[in-house]
């Protein structure tokens, strides 16, 4: 079994509801602090809810991407309009173990994790002492996005 964490974000509907549920389908051992954010890559939208889950899964990475996209679209996720644009749930594979992956549709972590207070906190939430593949710890990380702001 490997531990991985999930980004989930919401900016349609009954946001925290749906990451609740998302959660919930996902197998989430530990969720973190749902946070509202500002919209990051699109700005005309509304704001986001946006949490982490920490889940354990025998899923290699490519099959457990598959599985959240399955989620994702059983919550009702249209893949239409903007990248980055509104969506009822989005769920974003973003550590997996101590693995990195970097094949076609699928790199973990994503690039632009770094950069992404809407997902460094949360994880902070849950394992502030991670390390990041390639990177250093969570709480690090934040630390660098907060006195850069």
């Amino acid at each position: 079994m490997t531990l991985a964490y999930i980004g989930l974000g919401s900016n349609l509907g009954e946001r925290e509801a749906l990451i609740r549920q998302a959660a919930e389908l996902i197998g989430t051992i530990r969720l973190s602090t749902i946070r509202e954010t500002e919209p990051w890559g699109y700005a005309a939208q509304g704001p986001f809810l946006n949490a982490v889950a920490e889940i354990e899964t025998d899923l290699r990475p490519r099959p457990l991407l598959v599985h959240l996209l399955d989620v994702e679209r059983r919550l009702g996720r249209e893949r239409i309009g903007p990248r980055w644009g509104p969506r009822t749930i989005d769920l974003d594979l973003l550590l997996y173990g101590d693995e990195t992956v970097d094949e076609p549709g699928l790199v973990v972590p994503p690039p632009g994790l770094l950069e992404r207070l809407f997902v460094r906190e949360p994880l902070a939430d849950l394992v502030p002492a991670l390390k990041i593949p390639g990177s250093g710890t969570v709480s690090e990380a934040l630390a660098g996005l907060q006195s850069s702001t």
